[in-house]
């Protein structure tokens, strides 16, 4: 067994805990279950003696009487909540949770944000001795909690609930110590979950009662290090909803792209008053991250942001690994995003690229429950990058036609109904006992959906998402298709191909995957593959696979144009603009139909940055403030002001912000002053009513249209500049502007194509010297710097090589390509150690369009 197992010693760190995890109700927040998803662990938290998992962000009095473990009959003794957010920010709902649950009187709480990155992150308000400042916090608000519940009488009087409200309300927010603040709502359900436990609990349990109990409540607090998503053994990302992830990379400044990546490196070091509150998090789990995994790291980064992480790494070993000699040695590479923004906004020759950008992925989980935003927020401080979670929605009720689903229906809308009623019982009367007339077709359609799953890393016993990480488009359909074949052959399903090999196409994979899912039986079992299958049958249908196709020769286009001239380039990217302009108006013409149109306004923004990044390359010198002449940048400026201004749906991009209320307005009204055939006819008729009040009426419209342009402008230059920004990404980072030395020196013109990151291993591998990269020694070569180096034993010590490690961990800060983690592997592979092993891991798992979101999306800086 390989000697480096994410996937392993994540369920591990699970196992360390059993003695907390037995016989209790465990709550997890969103990051702790898109992380406990892909390494499967349910099953193993319900042998470990788990009663049930259930959400932290919507917890119910409800769910202490549910059970999903049949070992269990009677009550759970302890209350378990796992976060993958600072104690701060998850106090409202651990609070919460212990109003609901307050006849248990243990609350065990495992947060992935270690004590050093709470006391060293800045909203935080807790200190050095995090852990134990929360217990007596925690403890201290919920004994008021239950003291105010007592003096109002929750507990015997239900007409006073309303009026408790407002006391909690004005008691839980009277004082602003940091915490979130509840809202009103998440009040109300407090009050309503103690008056609807007073009529589950014994009646031996009184006012009184409570209050001992509340004396007699247990809270403590730990670390859990290894919340993550492993997509297979070697590679990871962090979760998308956890605070690690939503941290910012960077603070608001010249240099900076958006906060959800690391600024343009330019080799200036940063203060350390200055440093981003991601860097910060990120040190302190790569920290434990490898100590959990018994690595003993020697650090190189290329990138300020990554120089900054190292730097904290350091010192971190520094004070706390020394004496520590057990430990394997590994190197890590930490790379800055920004040094590499081309690969993850094309649309590269990925399988799992074209899956995770043709199917919908869950929404990001929120509380029902609002929380208050705080009075005077910090500025940059509370800017938060919200990515999208990898949880993808791969609906089961596609497998069946109209037909098939209305036969099939009959047999599984008893079973899906009964579990959607307990999932769900507040959406259900308590006056209701037919649950019958609530599950029509569109529920069921709905329930198909709810029972849609994700992406697995380890699925019973099969690590699919494994084999796809590595696979080209074609090779992973045709994987996919081998798998399906041997998965019908099994249940011994005779499947007429007439002999056809390769490629299959949608309605191929369809027609196998009805006969796969024929019962519930066999749906349930063969999960996994027939998930796997409904990807790649939606991926390769229509309209998944004509924009793929479109954009992969839109960019073809723009990478060859880029040899040419930046003239050339900057009519190309006109010309992308104008199609989109042209697309929308053809769609327009024909209402009674609309088409999608291939390339959106919004994929044509997507382009022009791409074609930005490319002038940057191949003409860094054309201009001081940008790679196009004033002449070719105004072409592209006004092509961008008249697509929006013809189309305003287009308003909803974050650099717009502010006018999408004036361009709806303006769009409304150009469809009311149409004249509709009828007016055209009596327009003789009306001849007469024509005076200058009309005429007014047309100069008002047109001033408020012209001003409208106007911000519109310069809304677009501001666009603009950031554009030059990214252009700049080449002539201002040492690096780039130096070129790699293997790549150089015996690189082919194949491999000119490649990342980035392939570039750069190849050159680690080959021990060449990269300019720019930083090697930060590690706690024995600094203690024979200062100590033994007196007497001449440190003297000799050469810097070590990162090829020179068995084990290499490369982590992108900012997020990894599933382009970019084949070519590493092929980078590796090529070497040709067959005792290396390699491990890449990143912020988050990035596309085309996560790319499109953090440069231009809510939680950009445009």
């Amino acid at each position: 067994m390989a000697s480096a197992d994410l996937i392993r010693s994540c369920i591990d760190s699970i196992r360390q805990i059993k003695e907390h995890l037995a016989d209790s109700i465990l709550y997890i927040d969103a990051g702790c279950l898109e992380a406990f998803q892909f390494i499967g662990a349910f099953p193993v938290l319900l042998e470990l003696g788990v009663h049930v998992v259930c959400s932290l962000e919507n917890a119910s009095p409800l769910d202490a009487f549910v059970s999903w473990n049949s070992m269990f009959v009677g009550p759970a003794r302890r209350l378990v909540i796992i976060t993958s957010r600072l104690l701060s920010d998850a106090h409202r709902y651990i609070l919460r949770c212990l109003g609901m649950h307050r006849n248990v009187p243990q609350c065990i709480i495992f947060t992935s944000i270690s004590e050093i990155a709470h006391s060293a992150y800045a909203d935080s308000p807790l200190g050095p001795d995090a852990f134990h400042e929360y217990e007596s916090l925690l403890t201290q608000d919920y004994e008021e909690l239950l003291k105010k519940s007592e003096k109002k009488g929750l507990h015997f009087h239900k007409k006073s609930v309303e009026k408790s409200t407002s006391d909690y309300k004005e008691n839980l927010t009277s004082e602003n110590d940091g915490w979130a603040q509840l809202s009103s709502g998440e009040i109300n359900q407090c009050v309503e979950a103690e008056s609807q436990e007073y009529v589950y609990a014994d009646d031996s349990i009184n006012a009184r009662g409570a209050e001992e109990f509340s004396r007699k409540l247990l809270v403590s607090v730990h670390h859990f290090p290894m919340i993550l998503c492993p997509l297979s053994p070697r590679v990871f990302v962090l979760p998308s909803e956890g605070t690690v992830a939503e941290a910012c990379l960077s603070n608001d400044s010249e240099d900076s792209v958006g906060p959800g990546l690391p600024s343009i490196s330019n080799g200036s070091s940063s203060d350390s008053d200055d440093v981003p509150p991601g860097a910060t998090l990120t040190a302190n789990f790569l920290y434990h991250l490898a100590a959990k995994m018994d690595l003993k790291m020697d650090i190189f980064s290329l990138g300020d942001t990554s120089r900054i992480i190292g730097k904290m790494l350091m010192d971190m070993s520094s004070l706390y690994d020394v004496g520590r000699r057990n430990k394997k040695s590994a190197g890590l590479l930490l790379i800055d995003r920004t040094l590499d923004l081309l690969t993850p906004c094309c649309h590269g020759d990925s399988f799992l690229d074209r899956l995770l950008c043709s199917l919908p992925r869950r929404g990001r989980i929120s509380s029902s429950l609002p929380s208050k935003a705080p009075q005077s927020p910090k500025i940059g401080s509370d800017t938060k990058v919200h990515r999208a979670p990898l949880d993808i929605r791969i609906p089961f009720g596609t497998v069946f036609s109209k037909d098939e689903h209305a036969m099939n229906s009959n047999q599984l809308s008893e079973g899906i109904g009964a579990f959607v009623s307990g999932w769900n019982s507040r959406a259900i009367g308590s006056e209701s006992a037919d649950y019958a007339d609530k599950f029509s077709d569109d529920a069921i359609e709905d329930e198909y959906n709810l029972l849609s799953g994700s992406f697995l890393s380890n699925y019973a016993g099969a690590n699919y998402l494994e084999s796809l990480l590595d696979r080209r488009a074609k090779d992973g359909a045709i994987l996919i298709k081998k798998w399906l074949l041997e998965t019908l052959q099994h249940e011994n399903v005779n499947l007429n191909l007439k002999g056809r090999s390769g490629l299959l196409s949608a309605s191929e994979l369809h027609s196998m995957l009805k006969r796969l899912a024929r019962n519930q039986m066999s749906l349930i079992q063969n999960k996994g593959i027939i998930q796997l299958a409904l990807a790649a049958e939606i991926a390769l249908g229509e309209p998944h696979s004509s924009r793929w196709d479109a954009f992969v020769n839109a960019e073809k286009i723009l990478t060859i144009t880029s040899l040419d001239t930046s003239q050339s380039l900057s009519s190309q990217i006109l010309d992308f603009i104008n199609t989109s302009i042209l697309a929308r108006s053809n769609e327009q013409d024909r209402r009674n139909k609309p088409t999608q149109s291939l390339i959106s306004f919004q994929d044509a923004l997507l382009l022009a940055m791409i074609g930005y990044i490319l002038a940057g390359e191949r003409f860094p010198t054309s201009a001081s403030s940008g790679p196009f002449s004033w002449q070719e940048e105004h072409s592209l400026k006004e092509a961008i002001v008249d697509a929006v201004m013809e189309n305003p749906s287009s308003a909803n991009l974050h650099f717009l912000h502010g006018l999408c209320n004036e361009l709806a307005a303006k769009l409304n009204k150009e469809q009311c002053d149409f004249p509709k055939p009828s007016q055209i006819d009596d327009f003789d008729d009306e001849w007469g009513s024509w005076d200058n009040e009309d005429t007014d009426h047309q100069n008002d419209q047109a001033y408020g249209d012209m001003q409208l342009k106007l911000e519109l402008r310069d809304r677009v230059d501001q666009l603009f500049k950031f554009f030059n920004k990214l252009s700049s990404l080449k002539r201002r980072n040492l690096t780039l502007r130096e070129g790699l030395v293997a790549s150089n020196k015996y690189g082919t013109d194949m491999d000119t194509h490649k990342c980035l990151l392939y570039k750069l291993l190849t050159t680690l591998l080959a021990k060449y010297d990269i300019s720019g990269l930083e090697y930060h020694s590690s706690a024995v070569g600094r203690l024979l710097k200062s100590g033994f180096g007196r007497f001449g034993l440190g003297l000799g010590q050469a810097k070590p090589s990162f090829g020179d490690q068995n084990i290499l961990l490369v982590f992108v800060v900012g997020g990894i390509n599933s382009l970019e983690i084949r070519e590493a592997m092929e980078a590796v592979a090529e070497y040709g150690r067959p005792d290396m092993e390699l491990i890449i891991g990143g912020t988050t798992l990035l596309t085309p369009t996560d790319m499109f979101d953090l440069l231009l999306g809510s939680s950009s800086y445009i």
